[in-house]
């Protein structure tokens, strides 16, 4: 497997699993390994690239494909030296972005050391993650039900330079700003006459369809 999209999966405990299957049921190629043979080949009914290994080295984690992915997520939170190593690993293989699952702020700060971006899972549910995966534009969000979600998103390159209301987010989206964030400030009391800057971020309230419509 050499596609540069597939996503790697280290560890299927439950958020691990959870994650895979997410993913995998949206369309997106995964590759997955863990030690225990029983949860590979619950795994193998959603992808066709699932190993059992307990040896993460740098060489059997090439070997396996782990090189080619554009994203690798480290879901070993438990044993903080594996989880250190194998992200270690994960990382001197190159691969574009590397997540790792961390179970103490301790341990998370390791990780942002050797440069993953960590994940709380008690914080960071899997569909919320995949969620981020799938698309590199939305930085978070909220469902609120099965249709509606709260997002925010980095506003799409087409609205720099443009103001609010002359966009047309609302009328063609049917999406409404609740905030806009710029340099890590938060303005809630929005001005129609606020012009786009690239890396804003809005936070918006719609239909889910309608925000995979205006992300896209």
């Amino acid at each position: 497997m050499s596609e540069k999209s597939s996503i790697g999966i280290i560890g299927l405990g439950r958020f691990g699993m959870s994650l895979a299957v997410e993913l995998a049921s949206k369309g997106k190629s995964v590759i997955c390994v863990d030690k225990e043979e029983k949860k590979v080949k619950e795994v193998l009914n959603f992808t066709d690239y699932a190993y059992v290994s307990e040896d993460l080295s740098k060489e059997t984690l090439e070997e396996l494909g782990f090189k080619e992915c554009d994203t690798v997520v480290v879901c070993i939170g438990e044993k903080i030296d594996v989880s250190i190593l194998t992200t270690l690993n994960v990382i001197s293989l190159g691969v574009n972005k590397v997540i790792a699952k961390a179970g103490s702020e301790e341990q998370g700060r390791v990780l942002e050391r050797l440069g993953a971006e960590v994940i709380y899972p008690d914080k960071d549910s899997a569909d919320r993650l995949a969620k981020r995966i799938l698309s590199h534009n939305i930085l978070d969000f909220i469902s609120l039900n099965e249709d509606i979600e709260i997002v925010e998103i980095t506003i799409p390159k087409r609205y720099v330079g443009v103001k609010l209301a002359d966009s047309d987010i609302r009328k063609k989206y049917n999406l409404n700003i609740v905030a806009i964030e710029r340099d890590d400030n938060i303005d809630i009391n929005i001005s129609p006459s606020h012009v786009f800057e690239l890396n804003d971020a809005i936070v918006v309230v719609g239909n889910t369809k309608n925000i995979a419509e205006f992300e896209k």
